[in-house]
């Protein structure tokens, strides 16, 4: 008897949820992590280190459409566990690091294996498996691994004093080798077995490839996901100090930045109880016009407490919906077709309007202050939902 499609359901996506919880932690959130502590060790300065986590995203963006492709054409059972277990090889060796330009080798190897472990290639192997459920899958995992940083933050400062933080990086790396790793490989294995989807059926890859009709629509999509990317990836690495600039007290900033994870996934929740009444797009402008309000709620934190708590809120519930609305984005506007190699070159802009934000606002900041700042990443998600309004009237067009 064939088993029922909630086991297969359950055997694939929660291992994928949990490895993506440890794998974020690991590869992504530990850097702003233990960036204070790799300054006061190394005396490296935060420009210097930061160097490093940027070079892994713009390197993790680069090969993002080549990991997308090899999906495509079947490998994801290989290449996904496989980039896992050369993530936490790779952290392992973090742990070893004496001189700045070995720190920044180990980061940009890892950022190729970023590019095979982390959401795109996991979406990508759940929409080429899953079919109709696809969005309720993806929805799934990033439930679990939106307390990602949530875990990861306050576990490595408790162990900092234990360990110190290369025990921490190796913590975090037999986290990834032993447990993230084969969670992959089980996952994969049972949607090869049990959920199988060929490459190229029509009734599970409906869509067009990319040509001049349909350029518009990935060129649109790019553009609304990289000023998403912007907007959070600015606010949320200057949080603190633009917090600070605002009269924010420093344990109340810390409590606000802590708060956007859950509520990425209190905005993930929301959306799962209204996905069928409305239409991908609109979740998505919503959202994005959700952040716009977010930041517009800045100006007035330090007059008024509660304005703090609109940030939050906003930010964290907006960000959250989109950053999994970006696949049923690509399938709703250009189907299923190649799906891996199309989200891949749309993470391209993403990832690195994400590596870039930070160093950007920085340059904002000098001109204008916070107030350029917040007034930039305005304008930010205001051009990005309108980009996606537009990729939906080009998507009907075409």
């Amino acid at each position: 008897m064939a088993p029922s499609p909630r086991p297969k359901f359950k055997r694939i996506v929660w291992p994928l949820a949990a490895a993506q919880t440890l794998l974020w932690g690991g590869a992504f959130y530990l850097f702003p992590a233990l960036l204070a502590e790799w300054e006061r060790d190394t005396g490296w300065s935060k420009a210097h280190l930061s160097g490093a986590f940027t070079t892994a995203l713009l390197l993790s963006a680069l090969f993002a459409p080549v990991v997308g492709r090899q999906i495509d054409k079947g490998h994801g059972h290989a290449l996904f566990p496989t980039a896992t277990l050369i993530a936490a090889m790779l952290l392992g060796l973090l742990s070893t690091v004496t001189e700045l330009w070995q720190f920044y080798c180990v980061w940009a190897v890892l950022g190729l294996a970023m590019a095979g472990t982390l959401y795109e290639p996991c979406f990508a192997i759940l929409t080429r498996y899953m079919g109709t459920r696809a969005p309720q899958a993806i929805t799934l995992v990033t439930l679990m691994a939106g307390f990602a940083g949530t875990i990861a933050f306050p576990t490595s400062h408790a162990l900092l004093d234990v360990v110190g933080w290369r025990g921490v990086v190796v913590i975090f790396a037999i986290l990834i080798g032993a447990v993230a790793g084969p969670l992959n490989f089980y996952a994969v294995s049972q949607a090869q077995t049990v959920n199988p989807a060929p490459p190229e059926a029509a009734a599970e890859n409906t869509g067009q490839d990319i040509d001049r009709a349909t350029l518009p629509v990935l060129l649109l999509l790019g553009l609304a996901f990289a000023m998403i990317a912007f907007d959070h990836g600015a606010l949320i690495s200057h949080l603190l100090v633009l917090l600070d600039d605002r009269g924010v007290h420093a344990e109340v900033a810390v409590l606000a930045a802590a708060m956007i994870g859950p509520m990425q996934v209190g905005g993930r929740l929301a959306m799962m109880a209204m996905e069928k009444a409305v239409t991908p797009v609109t979740v998505a402008t919503v959202s994005a016009g959700a952040m716009a309000l977010g930041s517009l709620a800045l100006f007035g934190v330090g007059r008024e407490p509660m304005f703090l708590v609109v940030f939050v809120l906003f930010q964290g519930a907006g960000f959250g919906i989109i950053s999994i609305m970006r696949p049923m984005l690509i399938v709703d506007l250009l189907g299923r077709r190649k799906f891996g190699q199309v989200a891949g070159y749309l993470a391209v802009p993403f990832i690195i309007a994400m590596a870039l934000s930070p160093s950007l606002a920085g340059l904002i900041w000098q001109a204008s202050g916070y107030d350029g700042v917040i007034t930039a990443t305005i304008i930010a998600t205001t051009v990005g939902g309108v980009a996606l309004l537009l990729a939906a009237g080009a998507s009907r067009s075409g």
